[in-house]
């Protein structure tokens, strides 16, 4: 293994053990949820680090990793999955389709194994930036300034949801109608996951940034932001199967509405 890897695959490995055996003590597993925000940063930060802090890109990335976590986290925060009981209540949905065995299996080698690799895979865009140490340049001022954007465009859509579920909670504990039961306004008029756009779209700046520095537009850390792109299409199934059965109106979104890419709804019809 090259010695820069050694720091980073070592803590996801322990990251990924303390989320397993966190799991197994308190019965909830949405351990590596809440890491979710904290390590991808800190893994970056160990190729800046091993830099001395002197690469400029490194430290570019590094900087806006950081600040990706600090707005995920808020916002994670926010909705009460740091307390306890902040399960995501998708795993216990799925937890009530799977015998115990199967469960125990899919958290070890899902959730708490291949999700805390895939958290590592995503950072590995500043491993190659660090092998080709470059002088910064333009391009990577304006990967910067998109991902700037996208991080700006996921803060509008979480707090366009964020929103719309106090609303919607506020409706409940006054016994009001639930009009449609689900988020079709804003930047949800044009994707159904427009902070899922937002967020992929980080991570394939992130991988560009690697692309600029070594001149090569295929490596082997674009396994990273592939696997999250498909990660999230899963996750977008599961979630839009709960909502369907919940809100029949849903199915004609679906039918409407562009998935993750935003795009102009198409007519009712």
């Amino acid at each position: 293994m090259p010695p820069e890897l050694a720091l980073p695959v070592t803590l996801a490995s322990c990251v990924a053990l303390a989320c397993w055996a966190l799991s197994l003590v308190f019965r909830e597993y949405s351990w590596t949820d809440r890491a979710w925000s904290i390590v991808p940063p800190v893994y970056v930060a160990t190729f800046a680090a091993r830099a001395g802090w002197g690469d400029a890109r490194l430290d570019l990335m590094t900087a806006l990793t950081a600040l990706w976590g600090a707005r995920l986290t808020f916002n994670y925060a926010r909705k009460g999955g740091y307390a306890p009981g902040g399960e995501d209540y998708r795993w216990a949905i799925l937890r009530g389709r799977m015998s115990p065995l199967a469960w125990q299996a899919f958290n070890l080698l899902f959730i708490a194994g291949y999700q805390n690799a895939l958290l590592l895979l995503i950072a590995l865009p500043a491993w190659t930036a660090y092998q080709h140490r470059t002088p910064l340049g333009a391009a990577d001022l304006g990967l910067a300034a998109l991902f700037v954007a996208l991080l700006v465009g996921e803060f509008v859509a979480d707090q366009q949801q964020w929103r719309f579920h106090q609303a919607k909670k506020a409706r409940a504990a006054a016994g009001t109608p639930e009009p449609k039961g689900f988020l079709d306004a804003g930047l949800w008029a044009y994707a159904r996951h427009p902070n899922f756009f937002c967020e992929l779209g980080q991570w394939w700046v992130l991988y560009a940034f690697a692309v600029v520095a070594s001149g090569a537009a295929l490596h082997a850390t674009l396994a990273g932001p592939v696997l999250l792109t498909l990660l999230f299409h899963g996750s977008a199934d599961f979630t839009e199967s709960i909502t369907a059965a919940k809100y029949p109106a849903y199915k004609d979104h679906q039918r409407r509405v562009s998935r993750i890419v935003p795009m102009p709804p198409r007519a009712e019809g």
